[in-house]
């Protein structure tokens, strides 16, 4: 059984006055794995409760995984230091999500005291800047942390070449040269987020593409300087993407999607909200080149047609796989799109708010083939006629969730 470094002797753990009837009656290291599996503010508790508990409850092998989002207002650097020393090289994940009070200190001594550190989420920890990362890291989410610049991704990457996981979303001072650096040293990379990342252009994100080669998940949406060189290399170096999302990247044409379709057959989900170039063109590619598309986002696609549609519910992965399509504020759309959705029987939840020519039959048809879908629908109100005698006030229904 693990324990600290420096661990009291038994004779000395437990007084006369100390041995409780539970302390009698089990095994230490049954009462340690007892404490094992209580949180965070129980563990706490349980060390006021006597001399022999605090000692169990503050065994470095039970702080393993820390999640402090719910104390994030009373939490300062000194907690998270205190922490670091009393769990050391036990503890895996720990999560300071929007812990406002910490600050670069705390995170020195940390990486100095918890080298096997495995995940470590410090999203919206706006004091974070520069500093460097822990060897073992594997999942790192430093979302929102504003300070971070290309120095500090370039120590971390550096220092934490096993990285699988990094998380950069509203990181809004990063360029390309930041993401050469996670191009260089991260090989092992298999997600990537950068939603928001507003300076980023095709020359930083090549380079990721280039450089790691095992991503599955990659997120620039609202990275609105990338263009079609960007999906290309994407298609040309990373076979098992599955996850893509470029929500609101309006230069991204049917060109781009062509050549990452029929590269990577593996994907599962597409975010392409407010790709406003792209046509039907796009819907061929998917429907013939991806059969295990589950989850594809149109909204605001507004040159989509009913005859992309028809390919999509005709493609492999309409039958099995397809389970979420978004079509909002697609005004071409029309209920022969619903027509060609009826055959996909996995089909879950469909979005077609202020799709205009989609009409309360076509959804009616729709679920006779389908009668477990969600169909989430906005049908404007018909202005009520003028009162013709009489005082009695008239009502109308805005809309109608179906």
């Amino acid at each position: 059984m693990l324990r600290d470094a420096n661990p009291m002797p038994r004779s000395q753990m437990f007084s006369n006055g100390d041995e409780a009837v539970i302390n009698r009656k089990l095994p230490k290291e049954l009462l340690l794995r007892i404490f094992s599996f209580l949180d965070v503010v129980t563990l706490c508790r349980c060390a006021q409760v006597s001399r022999a508990w605090n000692i169990l409850a503050l065994d470095g092998s039970n702080w393993q995984q820390i999640d402090l989002f719910d104390f994030q207002r009373d939490i300062e650097g000194r907690v998270v230091e205190n922490i670091s020393k009393r769990s050391g090289g036990f503890l895996r994940k720990l999560s300071l999500r929007g812990c406002l009070g910490v600050g670069d200190s705390a995170l020195r001594t940390f990486a100095q005291n918890c080298r096997n550190i495995e995940v470590l989420s410090l999203n919206g920890c706006t004091k974070i800047t520069d500093a460097e990362g822990c060897p073992l890291l594997e999942q790192l989410n430093i979302s929102w942390c504003d300070q971070v610049s290309k120095d500090g991704i370039q120590a971390l990457v550096r220092g934490c070449p096993g990285l699988h996981g990094l998380f950069l979303k509203g990181c809004t001072q990063l360029e390309d040269e930041a993401l050469k650096h996670v191009g260089t040293h991260c090989p092992e990379l298999v997600t990537l987020n950068l939603q928001t990342c507003s300076q980023v252009t095709d020359e930083g994100l090549i380079t990721v593409c280039r450089g790691c080669h095992r991503l599955q998940s990659f997120c620039v949406s609202g990275c609105t300087n990338i263009t079609d060189a960007m999906l290309n290399a994407l298609g040309q170096n990373c076979p098992h993407l599955r996850i893509l999302e470029v929500a609101r990247c309006s230069q991204l044409t049917d060109v781009g999607f062509t050549a990452l379709a029929r590269n990577c057959h593996e994907l599962e989900k597409m975010d392409l909200e407010e790709c406003v170039q792209i046509t039907d063109s796009t819907l061929i590619q998917l429907s013939v080149h991806c059969p295990r598309l589950q989850v594809l986002s149109l909204s605001h696609c507004e040159l989509i047609t009913d005859d992309g549609i028809r390919h999509l519910g005709s493609g492999p992965c309409a039958h099995d796989r397809l389970e979420v399509l978004e079509l909002d504020n697609c005004p071409l759309v029309t209920d022969a799109s619903l027509e060609h959705l009826k055959s996909c029987h996995s089909l879950d939840r469909i979005e077609l708010y202020d799709c205009q020519q989609i009409t309360r039959a076509g959804i009616k048809r729709l679920r006779t083939h389908l009668p477990n879908i969600k169909v989430h629908a906005y049908f404007a109100p018909v202005t009520p006629p003028p009162s013709v005698g009489g005082s009695r006030q008239r009502f109308c229904r805005c809309c109608i969730l179906l």
